[in-house]
């Protein structure tokens, strides 16, 4: 049975979970986040290798590959990238009708996977719809590189009270 590179085995382990907690605590947050612009990849996003292809008007497209850290233990992309991306491209679809600054949270989600995907680079479409509240209902569609859609995905997410949504898309 495999392990996870950190502990391959735990007879080895010399170091107690007080010390491990120590050595990680200068990682652990708060961090200060500074993103190059408002529409734009955070550093986890990165990690995944999430692109931003067009993000405006309450839409949004974002493209994600297939990299070998994303895979789970049977060869596939691992759920939790797919409804990242898919999460993420709801955000950015978001951040395209509110004000620079704005602050907002997913607060619900749901995610319906169709088909597993084995290779290539993966595209999500979103679209958003404001509602009453500060409440958003975002919608995202995730396909493989041959235009299969392989989850679909529905959030809810709630504007911040001081959240500014653009003239017109009320």
């Amino acid at each position: 049975m495999g392990r996870c590179p950190f502990n391959p085995d735990l007879k080895s382990n010399t170091m107690d979970t007080m010390q491990i907690k120590e050595k990680n605590r200068q990682f652990t947050g708060p961090h200060k986040i500074e993103l190059e612009n408002w529409i734009s990849c955070a550093p986890f996003e990165k990690l995944l290798g999430i692109k931003i292809i067009k993000a405006e008007n309450g839409k949004a497209t974002l493209t994600m590959p297939f990299l070998y850290q994303l895979a789970q233990g049977g060869g596939l992309v691992h759920g939790g990238a797919i409804v990242t991306l898919a999460d993420t491209s709801v955000a950015m679809a978001i951040k395209s009708i509110v004000l620079n600054g704005s602050r907002f949270g997913t607060i619900s989600l749901n995610s319906e996977f169709l088909a597993p995907v084995t290779k290539g680079i993966l595209t999500a479409n979103a679209n958003v719809k404001l509602l009453e509240n500060r409440m958003i209902q975002g919608i995202s569609s995730v396909f493989n590189e041959d235009k299969k859609k392989v989850m679909t995905f529905s959030a809810m997410f709630k504007l911040a009270k001081d959240a500014k949504v653009l003239s017109g898309l009320n």
